[in-house]
């Protein structure tokens, strides 16, 4: 059964940093590009931060880039999302989200290249 657990969500000043990790269970994560999406409230989904399955390269939205850092450890089998720099408006529940596909590696900030997702970790960005 997949299965992705988030955590390491939490409150933090502006300029702060958090690490949120995402532990898979039921699945070899060596297979799936993963992804990290983020939601606030009254805005739509929106993909932040990927990890192609095909050949680890990483991609980022203008928003984030350069302040938050994807990796992978597959032995672990877990996911990270290391935020720096971190703003108000990057508050928002963040969702680790995986999928073995083409599409995912093709589409890799898209939400529907993804089957299989988190329950979300929220993150705070306030003074």
């Amino acid at each position: 059964q997949v299965q992705l657990v988030e955590s390491g969500g939490g409150s933090v000043q502006p300029g702060g940093s958090l690490r949120l990790s995402c532990a898979a269970s039921g699945f070899s994560l060596d297979d799936y590009t993963i992804a990290w999406f983020r939601q606030a409230p009254g805005k739509e989904r929106e993909g932040v931060a990927c990890i192609s399955r095909h050949d680890r390269r990483t991609y980022y939205s203008d928003s984030v880039k350069g302040r938050f850092t994807i990796s992978r450890d597959d032995t672990q089998n877990t996911v990270y999302l290391q935020l720096n720099s971190l703003a108000p408006e990057d508050t928002a529940v963040y969702y680790c989200a995986v999928d073995p596909s083409v599409m995912a590696s093709m589409y890799p900030l898209e939400e529907s290249s993804y089957n299989y997702w988190g329950q979300g970790t929220q993150v705070t960005v306030s003074s």
